[in-house]
């Protein structure tokens, strides 16, 4: 991409690259909550199924030329479609699939949001509906770097419910071949990154935390671009984080945000890729964070790591966004952005 913003740090023989981007997932504007709420109802029948009308489509598309638009105005080096129309959160790709039933509400972790079980009762096919979505993204944002976002295979296999592969294996297995389907139908994008909060939240035990590397392998093989894995609410056990690195991905996520010490551990202890994600910017929180705080603490887990020197450090909040008012998040934005302006001056 011609116009992409290069933000450097000489440090010894490397050059660090800062890149402002989050995770997705993004609040709907408030004026799309009132139209949407009067288009869909509140019915379980009423969410999102991949053959929405066209007004409800219509709404989504505004909205998406809003998001994509505060994203630029911001300046974030990396812009995503937003994930707007995923009434699932991270169990989205599964909930528009042939081969899944949605039925009860279950929780949504151990936080307030809910989603609709995901039952697989059928052999997974890719539907496009995310690549549809990043393909509208990329219209909209010309020549500027775009991100994917998709649940990682673990988190996904974690929320949802197998009553057709019948082996824990062959499930993980299934819905990494899923993803690496829905990835390979993608337009040009510049990174993807692959969201598991449930390698933090249920972390795999003792065999599963390589079936899980290798599951998110497999769908970090089905594109080009830069892959980051960003788990979040905590740090990684010891074991899958040593795990992860083996997977063929560019950069790990840290959430600095929810656990500090252990994250720090796991980088001196164990190494880490050459690129990281560092979650300095709270996605659940309405303090808005100064941008001079930010750079502080990029620097300072940059010194906490003493020889260690990245290639390229994404600057993120560490969870999703759509926690916030949408006035907030936007804020959100803005101090990323800034945050690697000043990182820039700071390293000249």
């Amino acid at each position: 991409m011609e116009n992409i913003k290069r933000r450097y740090s000489l440090a010894g023989d490397t050059m660090t690259e800062y890149v402002s981007t989050t995770p997705g997932l993004y609040p709907l504007p408030d004026w799309a909550k009132d139209d949407l709420s009067d288009l869909k109802g509140h019915q379980k029948h009423d969410l999102i199924s991949g053959d929405e009308s066209d007004e409800i489509a219509a709404a989504y598309e505004a909205a998406r030329e809003e998001v994509v638009g505060v994203q630029q105005d911001a300046g974030l080096d990396r812009v995503v479609e937003g994930q707007l129309r995923w009434d699932d959160m991270l169990a989205h790709p599964l909930a528009v699939a042939d081969a899944v039933e949605t039925r009860g509400i279950v929780r949504y972790y151990d936080n307030n949001n809910f989603y609709r079980e995901p039952v697989v009762q059928d052999d997974l096919e890719p539907s496009g509906d995310v690549a549809s979505e990043l393909e509208a993204a990329a219209e909209l944002a010309g020549g500027d770097d775009l991100q994917a976002v998709l649940p990682g295979p673990y988190s996904l296999a974690d929320l949802a419910t197998d009553e057709h592969y019948g082996d824990d294996a062959d499930f993980l297995a299934a819905i990494a071949d899923f993803l690496a389907g829905e990835a390979d139908a993608f337009p040009d994008h510049e990174t993807l990154f692959l969201l598991e909060p449930s390698l933090v939240e249920n972390a795999p035990e003792d065999g599963e935390d390589e079936r899980a590397s290798e599951a998110i392998d497999r769908v970090a093989s089905a594109t080009d671009a830069d892959v980051v894995v960003q788990p979040y609410w905590g740090a990684l056990e010891e074991k899958v984080y040593a795990h992860l690195l083996d997977a063929d991905i560019d950069a790990v996520g840290f959430d600095f945000v929810a656990n500090q010490d252990d994250n720090l551990y796991n980088i001196q202890e164990y190494g880490a890729t050459d690129d990281v994600a560092l979650g300095l910017a709270d996605g659940q929180n309405t303090l808005v964070e100064d941008p001079e705080a930010i750079r502080d603490r990029t620097e300072w887990v940059e010194g906490q790591l003493g020889v260690t020197e990245f290639e390229t450090v994404y600057l993120t909040t560490n969870t999703e966004t759509f926690y916030l008012p949408y006035g907030k998040y936007v804020e959100k934005l803005e101090v990323l952005a800034e945050a690697a302006d000043l990182a820039e001056v700071k390293a000249a």
